[in-house]
């Protein structure tokens, strides 16, 4: 779900990325150093307020909270029998809250935004740091997610319909080909393209 952007008109979606980072990044960080239970359920209140200020669909904002839901699922139990249940509720708020602004940023920002706000950031270090390369690399890899994801749903697909069931290596070995052979693709193509050095 990394670079799913949802057009739309809301105050969240036309406001700068550079502001938007900033804010991601003050309030995650305010989150993550938050230890108690009534401050988070408020940090609740004010997520959702962004939520509705950013009007994206909900349904979107489920998908990229399924994966999580997994973790969850472990870590909950896990802090409950060790740390007890406000530890518990503590850690799983703090990743449900920063999953969920992330992906407020996400839906509300293009990936072109997200990268030009990223090289303006890094403009002032370009004695050491050359901001288009990693630009390039940021929206490379951005871009290699879904594509990945893709891959090895293909390859499930193809798994199933050869009414095949085995062990993770008949999975495994067939995404590492395909994915290293996109890589070469993809690395042919920049060179083509003078990005070689």
């Amino acid at each position: 779900m990394i670079g799913v952007f949802h057009p739309g008109g809301s105050l969240v979606h036309r406001a700068p990325a550079l502001l938007k980072l900033g804010l991601l990044a003050a309030l995650v960080t305010a989150i993550a150093l938050q230890h108690s239970v009534l401050v988070l359920a408020g940090a609740c209140l004010v997520v959702a307020g962004i939520v509705a200020l950013a009007r994206v669909p909900l349904r979107l904002l489920w998908r990229q909270l399924v994966p999580l839901l997994w973790l969850l699922a472990i870590a909950v139990p896990i802090q409950l029998l060790v740390a007890g249940w406000e530890l518990a509720v503590t850690v799983a708020l703090r990743l449900l809250l920063a999953v969920v602004l992330a992906g407020v940023y996400s839906l509300t920002t293009p990936v072109t935004e997200t990268l030009d706000a990223a090289q303006t950031l890094l403009r002032p270090f370009r004695r050491w740091i050359d901001a288009d390369r990693v630009g390039l690399a940021l929206a490379l890899a951005i871009r290699a997610i879904p594509l990945l994801g893709e891959i090895v749903a293909e390859v499930l697909d193809a798994r199933r319909a050869r009414g095949a069931e085995g062990s993770i290596r008949a999975v495994a070995v067939p995404v590492i080909v395909r994915a290293l052979r996109t890589a070469d693709h993809l690395g042919e193509a920049l060179v083509a393209r003078g990005l070689d050095d």
